[in-house]
């Protein structure tokens, strides 16, 4: 049960783009088609996923015996490049439309702060294996809800007649804040 609602707060309560505002550039460059947004989606919760493992063993098994806790940034960093590099070999190798659709935001995903966030709140919340897998895909779900969500709207808006000075940038923003406020609705839910 603590487990579930771990992922729930992770999704709707506590989620990485509509409340921590983390992840944001990804947010806003990919969200334009539904295709890029639910591959990017799927690609961060898979590196979510991975890197919240991956980490918690390099931490616990490694940094702790060795007394060199003081670099888990670094180690953290280098865990999510190694993951984000084996996701862009997958994807250009089996799926080449969605890695050209991605473009520059796919290999972003290493420097995607909502990644390194998530493994850092892991430790910080002093999580168990468990807690911090069922964390980070809690967190990639949310992070996927959002981002597919924000390009429904993006596509909708586009065969809207929105003022001139509201076009591109300015009108996305805009909803994603509104998007925030909704996501607010969550808070105290969990």
């Amino acid at each position: 049960m603590e487990l579930a609602l771990l992922f729930a707060s992770a999704v709707f309560v506590n989620n990485f783009l509509m409340m921590r505002f983390l992840g944001i550039c990804s947010f806003v460059g990919v969200s334009k088609k539904m295709e890029s947004a639910m591959g990017m989606g799927i690609a961060v919760t898979f590196v979510l996923t991975m890197a919240s493992a991956a980490a918690y063993m390099a931490y616990d098994f490694i940094l702790v015996p060795l007394n060199a806790t003081f670099l888990h940034v670094i180690v953290f960093i280098l865990l999510i490049a190694v993951l984000v590099q084996f996701v862009e070999m997958f994807l250009k190798k089996s799926m080449p439309s969605l890695y050209n659709s991605l473009g520059v935001y796919l290999p972003l995903i290493t420097t995607n702060c909502a990644i390194l966030g998530a493994v850092l709140l892991n430790l910080q919340e002093d999580f168990t294996f468990a807690s911090s897998v069922v964390h980070g895909i809690g967190a990639g779900v949310g992070y996927t809800i959002a981002i597919v969500m924000f390009a429904g709207i993006r596509v909708r808006m586009e065969r809207n007649n929105i003022p001139k000075v509201f076009q591109g940038f300015p009108i996305a923003l805009i909803s994603a804040g509104l998007m925030s406020m909704a996501f607010l609705g969550f808070t105290g839910l969990i």
